[in-house]
């Protein structure tokens, strides 16, 4: 039983395979669905025998004198009766219509016709004739006519989806049709011809089994053995097939194959070109990308090329200098040196002044030249006996004389020492229930090695920090050379050495200190000059064997200890400081570096610069070699003076001094209340030895005309100090060339991020490989029952997908960037460094590790998952998210500790991934009214770049104005997402520098 026995027969349906009466001679079904029928001319003035051909069936072919009406090939008096008889066919180039009995000629299309009658064509179709003659002769047998069964599934009705007035006008496409797409392709290739006419509209009928389950999968029912898409029913319309397109003029009649060089999506209308350096087989369904794949090959090869020539470049200069210095040295070694390689053993020096061979002489002593600033300490030469002028140590060594030369004219005078002259000084901070520092009185002679003593809390750092300007004091004032003043305006000649060694560990000796001398000497000083001048230091500091050595780190270190403390000083001194302050110099290092780092403090002291150094416990020569004291206690002066007398000071008070002990151990124990040892009876308090002090000092008198300078020299000084400092664009020159070189320095840590960055995108690629492209579908816009399974969620999951994978690879070489070098830079920058210009270059220098970065995750990703997304705006679309994601990271490593700052940023990273609109879908976080918080990540402006690019080139063929609503992402919005991506990494950024400027405490 079919569907057609349960009704009554004039209730069947238009269905041109239904015979509604018995045929009397030949008839067919022509192209339009149509039926053709032979039989008596009614017209007395035409032929015998006439074709007449209506589509509507049910009207009776022998019951109207309506449709259309062809002459018959040969005029006969006699009608065939085998229906199947063609020997006398219709002449369809002529189209006539009966009026009034008598035969007119009519346009095909005339208005006289029909709308079933219109699309006859008298043209017999052989597959609708065959189909109709076969239920015939099912009728006859009293067999089930299959053909005129209207679904594949047996017993199911079908549901006509398009009626006559939708077909008249749009025929088999969109009612709103893109240029050059069509929408469904009306062809069914089983029987491999047309179904869907006006006679024959398109039907949608329950699936089968097998395609009911592929369509529930998002796949379009096909052929298992072939893969070609089939339909359910002999009148149900299939979309076009990938690989294929249906010329919009054909009305979807054919389906060609897509030609090599192009590619055709489902449903194309026109094969889209491929992109200039992708591949188009022929019936390609994607292009694949192969240009971006060759240039990033090329990039590597290139990149790779320049280290290793720079590299070796390095090397060979490195090596030549050394051969040079060999050869200099092998010119001095004399035949000695000969004798010495012929026979295996060590020559002895050619020294003249080696005198170990000659006779003994009471009056002669050996001794080792002294070098570098040490020749300082050294008695002035010619004495009043043999009639010669004393004359400076630096006047006879070329070392010295160059550095005090280049301090001359830096400070435009001839004694370029500062002095200080405190009164009550205080400092209290806010909410703080006592102040650190109180009211200290004292001065620091001009060219004089000063030490500050005292024990944990007793308020050295707060003073030092109050006498460099870094800490505003809260009460009394401060005098520079006996003047008061902003102690600002002095912060460009004032040097400050931290007590850790903050040097950048990718430079070498040389750049570390050449940098600071170009951003700090005067600007109107020639790079020749700035070089005698870094020269200069680093001979002096006797660091000329190591400059061209790397600095190292504290736990990879390439040079000692103390040479990398002389480099911190040297950072200073190529700035030509009027004074320097020193913390804890001699901390970390053995007793020997110690002792040699104090004889260089010593020597700089009496060549007239002010040293101010906070140490504890110093060695008994570190002791000696101090000229005064400043020991404080509870933030007060238990003593200021000359180092000499101090001793005697607190004998007076009733201490005494072991014999053969350190003075200063016992000084210490004294003014942090543990004197007890050495004064039995009595108070031993820091009351007690605070007050005394205040009481001795009231008795003294003081001579302040030795740090008065003369208003001359103030003036010229002032003059000085104006000039001094790089402008900003230059300083952001040699910051920028800095972080270029450091970024060198480190290519094993670029190379690694290239390495995560192209696994990240081939993971991710290989894992939306079997989509092939396809990561959107929706609802066909006609015929909608025929839609598959619909996928609004795949674009905004890639898009996920894409954001915590380039979060995870990119956030910790982010934070690297500031994270690792902050406290050279808070360094800089209380020396004067621009923070701008440090901040700016900074950021430049890492944008094209960002694009290398971008290309080597963006290549294998959109190679292998193939999304119909243009390659550059996905390129462009993850470089500005990785640019958001490096502004993150720059705001955690300012706010964070080195340690903990890479494992926060990937967690901020991943929330922002998360944050994107795929899970939970933004429409739903709309109904939260929490719609602000996702837009706040540029998580969800890159899902909304990817949706519109993956979702809008289906529009011939979806509703995507649905899949938008149902999403909650905008469709049209692609450069507006583009500049806002833009505009969250430049705001990360700015507040980046804000906490530059302002977050040293959160780092604490």
């Amino acid at each position: 039983m079919n569907f057609l026995d349960q009704l009554p027969e004039e209730k069947w349906p238009q269905h041109p395979f239904i015979p509604r009466e018995e045929l009397t001679g030949p008839a067919f079904l022509d192209t339009g669905a149509c039926l053709c029928a032979l039989q008596d001319s009614p017209s007395k003035d035409a032929k015998n025998v006439v074709w007449q051909c209506i589509g509507n069936q049910t009207q009776g072919v022998y019951k109207v004198d309506t449709g259309k009406w062809f002459n018959a090939l040969h005029d006969s008096m006699k009608i065939g009766k085998a229906i199947e008889d063609d020997s006398n066919g219709p002449e369809t180039n002529k189209t006539l219509a009966l009026v009034d009995g008598k035969f007119q000629e009519r346009e095909p299309n005339s208005a006289q016709f029909s709308v079933y009658d219109r699309a006859c064509t008298g043209k017999n179709h052989s597959i609708f004739s065959t189909a109709y003659y076969r239920v015939l002769e099912a009728n006859g047998t009293e067999e089930t006519p299959v053909d005129i069964l209207p679904c594949w599934r047996v017993g199911a009705g079908p549901v006509q989806i398009q009626d006559v007035e939708s077909w008249s006008s749009k025929g088999c496409q969109d009612s709103t049709p893109a240029p050059f797409f069509i929408l469904w392709n009306c062809v069914l290739k089983i029987i491999a011809g047309p179904n869907n006419t006006v006679n024959s509209l398109p039907v949608y009928c329950p699936p089968v089994d097998d395609c009911q389950v592929s369509r529930l999968l998002g796949e379009v029912c096909q052929i298992p053995d072939t893969g070609d898409y089939v339909s359910m029913g002999p009148f149900e319309p299939r979309v076009c097939q990938k690989g294929y397109y249906c010329p919009p003029e054909a009305n979807g009649t054919e389906e060609l194959p897509c030609p090599q060089g192009s590619y055709c999506q489902l449903g194309a209308a026109t094969p889209t070109p491929c992109a200039i350096g992708s591949h188009c087989p022929e019936m390609a369904e994607f292009q694949l990308f192969y240009l971006p794949a060759i240039i990033l090959v090329l990039v590597d090869i290139i990149l790779a090329f320049a280290i290793f020539v720079f590299g070796y470049r390095q090397r060979f200069r490195q090596s030549s200098s050394q051969a040079r210095i060999g050869a200099f040295s092998k010119g001095r070694e004399g035949m000695g040196g000969v004798m010495a390689k012929m026979s295996g053993y060590n020559a002895l020096s050619d020294d003249p002044n080696d005198r170990e061979m000659q006779p003994l002489d009471a009056t002669y002593i050996s001794r080792r030249p002294t070098l570098g600033f040490e020749a300082a300490l050294e008695p002035e030469a010619g004495t009043e006996t043999d009639g010669t002028e004393g004359h400076k140590p630096y006047e006879t060594n070329p070392q010295l004389q160059a550095f005090m030369d280049a301090m001359r004219k830096a400070t435009e005078a001839f004694d370029f020492g500062l002095s200080f002259r405190y009164e009550d000084l205080t400092f209290q901070p806010k909410g703080s229930p006592r102040p650190i520092l109180n009211h200290v009185t004292g001065s620091i002679d001009r060219g004089t090695l000063t030490a500050v003593m005292g024990g944990s809390g007793g308020g050295k750092s707060t003073f030092v920090n109050v006498l460099m300007g870094k800490t505003n004091h809260t009460h009394g004032f401060i005098a520079i050379n006996n003047k008061p003043d902003k102690l600002k305006r002095y912060k460009k000649v004032i040097g400050y050495v931290p007590q850790d060694d903050i040097v950048l560990p990718e430079l070498t000796v040389y750049e570390n200190i050449a940098h600071s001398a170009r951003v700090r000497l005067p600007r109107t000083w020639s790079n020749r000059d700035i070089d005698r001048l870094v020269d200069a230091v680093i001979d002096c500091l006797e660091l000329s064997h190591v400059c061209d050595s790397l600095v190292g780190s504290v736990s990879k270190p390439v040079i000692s200890g103390g040479q990398r403390k002389r480099v911190s000083i040297g950072m200073e001194l190529a700035a030509a400081p009027m004074a320097i302050f020193l913390d804890e110099p001699t901390s970390g290092l053995d007793a020997s570096a110690a002792s040699s780092m104090m004889r260089t403090l010593k020597s700089l002291a009496k060549l007239g610069i002010s040293v101010i150094v906070i140490i504890h416990q110093p060695r008994v020569e570190t002791f000696e070699m101090l000229d005064n004291l400043i020991l404080l206690g509870n933030g007060q002066t238990i003593y200021e003076g000359p180092q000499e007398t101090a001793h005697e000071f607190f004998e007076n008070m009733g201490f005494r001094f072991p014999p053969h002990t350190n003075k200063a151990d016992v000084i210490t124990d004294i003014i942090t209340g543990h004197g007890r040892e050495y004064k039995p009876v009595g108070d031993i308090t820091k009351e007690f030895l605070i007050e005394h002090w205040s009481q001795y000092r009231a008795n003294l008198t003081r001579d302040t005309s030795r740090h008065t300078l003369s208003s001359a020299g103030q003036g010229l000084m002032h003059k000085a100090i104006k000039k001094r400092g790089a402008y900003r664009f230059k300083q952001f020159w040699l910051c920028l060339c800095r972080a270029v070189l450091q970024q060198y320095r480190g290519y094993w840590s670029f190379w690694g991020e290239m390495a995560l960055s192209l696994l990240g995108g081939f993971l991710l690629g290989l894992a939306q490989n079997s989509r092939n492209g396809v990561l959107f579908k929706g609802t066909y816009k006609t015929y909608g029952m025929l839609s598959t399974s619909t996928d609004y969620i795949a674009a905004p999951q890639f898009a996920l997908l894409v954001a915590i994978a380039i979060g995870l690879v990119s956030a910790a070489p982010g934070v690297k960037i500031f994270s690792e070098e902050l406290l050279v830079q808070n360094r800089e920058a209380e020396a004067g460094h621009s923070r701008v210009s440090y901040f700016l270059a900074k950021v430049l220098c890492v944008f094209p590790r960002m694009v290398f970065a971008c290309l080597h995750f963006s290549v294998p990703l959109l190679l292998l998952a193939m999304p119909v997304i243009n390659w550059g705006v996905a390129f462009m679309a993850n470089l500005l998210y990785v640019f958001c994601i490096y502004g993150l990271a720059t705001i955690v490593s300012m706010i964070c500790k080195r340690e903990e700052a890479p494992l926060l940023s990937a967690m901020l990273s991943l929330i922002l991934g998360i944050l994107s609109g795929a899970a939970p879908p933004l429409r739903s976080v709309k109904g939260w009214h929490m719609e602000w918080l996702w837009r706040a990540s540029p998580g969800t402006w890159l899902a909304e770049v990817y949706f519109g690019q993956l979702v809008g080139p289906y529009e011939y063929l979806y509703n995507i104005d649905t899949a938008a609503g149902m999403t909650g992402f905008h469709l049209g919005w692609l450069w507006r997402n583009m500049l806002i991506l833009f505009g969250i990494g430049i705001g990360y950024r700015v507040i980046a520098f804000v906490f530059l400027c302002f977050g040293h405490r959160l780092r604490r």
